[in-house]
């Protein structure tokens, strides 16, 4: 048997093997009473609805969820989406299956760019603070955070939500976000510092082990801008002689970066600053929401199914 393709490219009819990581598994009753078992696979490129028709009862066990695997069989269409209807499924034996090409980093859905890359960027994005306290401030909150800030997801479902997406999203918003500021006259440094410190928290509201996400104790408890504007003061007050009005407007962009109370801020936006950083936020998650989403539409139309979180089809630019 063939090795399937990659996820993104996966099409109706692709027939054969491949290694992923399972994200969910769930046993469910069919109409006639009879199990049947629900996945979702995902590799570096994409995620895949998976399921286990017959010999459920025998498969249930051979491995969990959050685990690697070796799957076989056959894509279909169903509802519109490219799924795959499996023959045999098991646990990954790391020793034997390397052999076979498995690896764990192919297995886990990532951002497009290099990792390496978007960290230059970052670090040039910081070179370029001329603002003494600010630069020290945001060098040393990357610092101490750099392991988890090269392979966090920005969010555990909506946007970015993949190995190393939170880099990707700051690097990407940076780059907007200083433009925007030159181009009405607001504070650039003040603006990097809300795009590099916004979701901070979130390295604390997220676990994330293996591809798989999941919400803390704290994060669930506090949520990612309390523990943010928890960060920021702390580090703050490690620096000497940061001036108290700066340090206001810096957890002033933390707390007001949703935009409005209705999104969970605490505070709305009372700066030009502000009001940047929150819509270049929610410029960079919905766009790659929608680059997403129509790059995991399966069909050869023009316009994607209908999309129930954008609430709209969407052009895919094919005519």
């Amino acid at each position: 048997m063939t090795r399937l393709p990659r996820l993104a490219g996966l099409a109706v009819d692709d027939a054969g093997w491949g290694f992923f990581l399972c994200t969910y598994k769930e046993l469910r009753a069919g109409r006639s009473g009879s199990e049947f078992i629900i996945l979702n696979l995902q590799d570096s490129t994409g995620q895949a609805t998976a399921k286990i028709m017959t010999d459920a009862e025998r498969f249930k066990t051979e491995f969990e969820s959050g685990e690697f695997v070796r799957a076989e069989g056959k894509a279909s269409l169903y509802n519109g989406q490219v799924q795959l209807v499996l023959s045999t499924i098991r646990r990954v034996n790391p020793d034997q299956d390397r052999l076979q090409g498995f690896r764990e980093d192919e297995c886990i859905l990532s951002a497009p760019r290099p990792v390496d890359e978007m960290w230059a960027e970052l670090q040039a994005h910081l070179a370029a603070v001329k603002n003494d306290h600010l630069r020290v401030l945001l060098n040393r909150v990357v610092a101490d955070n750099e392991a988890q800030l090269r392979v966090w997801p920005a969010a555990q479902q909506i946007h970015h939500a993949y190995r190393s997406g939170f880099l990707e999203h700051i690097t990407k918003m940076a780059e907007v976000g200083r433009l925007v500021a030159r181009a009405y006259g607001a504070d650039e440094d003040l603006v990097l510092a809300g795009v590099v410190l916004h979701d901070i928290g979130k390295l604390q509201e997220l676990a994330y082990e293996g591809g798989t996400g999941s919400y803390t104790r704290d994060g669930n408890l506090v949520g990612h801008i309390a523990l943010g504007l928890m960060l920021v003061r702390e580090t703050v007050n490690g620096i000497s002689g940061f001036p108290s009005d700066l340090r206001a407007q810096v957890e002033h962009l933390v707390a007001s970066h949703h935009g409005t109370r209705e999104y969970g801020s605490p505070v709305e936006p009372k700066t030009i600053e502000a009001f940047i950083l929150a819509s270049v936020d929610e410029l960079d998650a919905k766009i790659n929401q929608v680059r997403r989403a129509i790059n995991a539409d399966p069909s050869p139309d023009d316009f994607t199914a209908w999309n129930k979180r954008l609430g709209r089809v969407l052009y895919k630019g094919r005519g």
